[in-house]
């Protein structure tokens, strides 16, 4: 049981904003009256997709009950899946915990739209350590060694594609440092490295990761530390990155850990999506939570204190604290 005075706090907050009579935006139906509710996620290769699609499995199984259905979409990523939900596009999205706080600050990439402040977190997920690939023969061994390398830095839109902008910004580099530079989704960037088209992949992603098994298996390539003075800065200044380790022996020919940095998936949502809907989704997720942890590798550490404590850089969303607070998971204040 938490009894921290901070989160009792936050979470008294965020079911008082229910209780203010917040107006919501009516939510898009189906013919039968079967309220739609969709998730962003990323790639087919990535683990944001299998992990909309394990959300909207234990959601859909008490559609009769609540007739909400869930459905999952493929998108370009983090960035993608936050000017989505800003326009309304979609309802909830899986995002970088980086780019839910900038998304919600108006800062980054978001400067020029300003704070979205209807953004609201619901809980955060697993780790998700930036991680670069590179060929056996390509000779590199540290991030320093992409220097006139050809990399793929992930198709514009996505967290992968915009972590790497970050961390060239602070190593003070620009693209130009490169050999050759794709664009590359996904999905196609394990064929690129095992092709010879590319030196070097780089993906901000949780682990096992498919297409990194892809690109291990098919073809001889090592994962690569990502370390140094400048990696140690940014994890230091910025409450959204940790230092992390890729563990070893989860891919062919990387049997040491690997230490990195990262960021928390997280799960997002508006304040224009009706508070109902949203509770349901959470209560599916945690009264379900074994099974929830056993439907992807990537999840099957996760805790219930972490999703509610780390990379929640937009404030809670309101049926985040109902669940919970009625579900004892926190405890209830003292009386005054």
């Amino acid at each position: 049981m938490c009894s921290s005075s901070q989160l009792l706090g936050i979470f008294i907050a965020t079911v008082l904003t229910v209780l203010s009579g917040t107006a919501y935006a009516e939510q898009e139906q189906d013919i039968d009256n079967t309220r739609v509710l969709t998730i962003g996620t990323g790639s087919l290769t990535g683990v944001y997709y299998p992990l909309g699609g394990a959300v909207c499995r234990l959601v859909n199984r008490e559609r009769e009950r609540h007739g909400i259905r869930c459905l999952a979409d493929s998108t370009e990523g983090s960035v993608s899946n936050l000017n989505a939900i800003r326009a309304g596009e979609m309802d909830m999205a899986v995002v970088q915990s980086d780019w839910q706080y900038h998304a919600y600050h108006g800062s980054s990439q978001f400067e020029a739209q300003g704070p979205d402040q209807d953004l609201r977190a619901v809980f955060s997920l697993h780790s998700e350590p930036f991680t670069v690939v590179a060929r056996a023969d390509s000779g590199i061994t540290l991030f320093d060694d992409l220097k006139d390398k050809r990399i793929n830095v992930g198709n514009p839109g996505s967290g992968q594609r915009a972590t790497l902008e970050v961390v060239l910004e602070a190593m003070g580099w620009t693209l130009n440092e490169f050999a050759q530079v794709l664009e590359l989704s996904a999905a196609e960037q394990a064929q690129a490295l095992c092709d010879n088209t590319v030196d070097a992949i780089i993906f901000t992603v949780g682990h096992p990761n498919r297409s990194i098994l892809e690109a291990t298996t098919a073809c001889d390539s090592v994962l690569v530390p990502v370390t140094g003075p400048a990696i140690d800065e940014l994890v230091q200044s910025r409450t959204y990155y940790t230092h992390a380790t890729i563990p070893g022996g989860l891919y062919r020919g990387n049997v040491e850990e690997i230490p990195t940095f990262g960021v928390k998936a997280t799960l997002v949502t508006s304040t224009r999506i009706p508070e109902e809907t949203v509770y349901q989704v959470v209560k599916a997720v945690f009264d379900n939570f074994d099974e929830f942890r056993s439907l992807h590798p990537a999840l099957a550490d996760l805790d219930k204190q972490i999703m509610i404590q780390e990379g929640n850089s937009a404030p809670l969303h309101p049926s985040t604290g109902r669940y919970f607070l009625e579900t004892g998971i926190i405890d209830a204040p003292a009386p005054e």
